[in-house]
């Protein structure tokens, strides 16, 4: 019996080729997902995560992770939130305020990820251009009423980082806060717009199939 590898040597070479990479490069699909894994916690990492154990079992109610319209809605709005307006501990924070409202915990966890290392700093950068904006503060950004380097010793340098830091706060709180309220309510009324439009679609692609019969 001829082994068809043999036979077709080409053909076996070129379906080794699509199985396996000698150099060790995978497919970008594979990059793709082993990416979206580490940024994207799973329902079970929620679950075990220790700032959420105190939940107990509670935090295993079916009702926290079905995908309702209304609870899917809310975990948009608290995790888009949470995620403009905190930079550390987003997850367990919003989640937190998931359980009490009833939102899909889920849904909220991976909502507040619209900040990440690749918008972390055009977003920030945008909410103090806004805060500075509405305080009707000069932009201090990029700009110095002194050089640190002109600062007679350690004291002086210290309060001109200090006057330069508190600045940039003000704005930039501000500036986010307006961001997270206008994300979550935008966040909110848009998941219920899109879940209705997809309820209808359906039922129209259901009655035209019926009538097609």
């Amino acid at each position: 019996m001829i082994n068809a590898r043999a036979a077709h040597p080409q053909r076996g070479a070129r379906a080794g080729e699509r199985r396996y990479d000698p150099a060790g490069a995978r497919p970008l699909r594979a990059s793709t997902s082993q990416i979206l894994k580490r940024f994207i916690p799973t329902p079970d990492a929620i679950r075990g995560s220790r700032f959420l154990r105190w939940l107990g079992p509670r935090l295993h109610e079916p009702e926290l992770w079905r995908l309702r319209r209304h609870a899917v809605a809310r975990g948009i709005a608290i995790g888009v939130f949470f995620g403009f307006l905190i930079p550390i501990a987003q997850i367990p924070v919003a989640a937190l305020l998931a359980f009490l409202l009833r939102a899909n915990l889920w849904v909220t966890a991976v909502a507040t990820l619209v900040t990440n290392p690749f918008t972390f700093a055009p977003m920030y950068y945008a909410a103090y251009r806004l805060g500075a904006w509405l305080l009707g503060a000069p932009a201090v950004v990029g700009e110095a009423a002194l050089d640190p380097a002109a600062a007679d010793g350690f004291v002086a340098w210290l309060a001109f980082w200090w006057e330069r830091l508190n600045g940039i706060g003000r704005p930039l709180v501000v500036g986010l806060s307006v961001l997270a309220v206008g994300a979550a309510v935008v966040g909110y009324f848009a998941t219920l717009l899109v879940w209705r439009m997809a309820v209808v679609l359906k039922r129209r692609r259901v009655l035209r199939e019926r009538a097609a019969r």
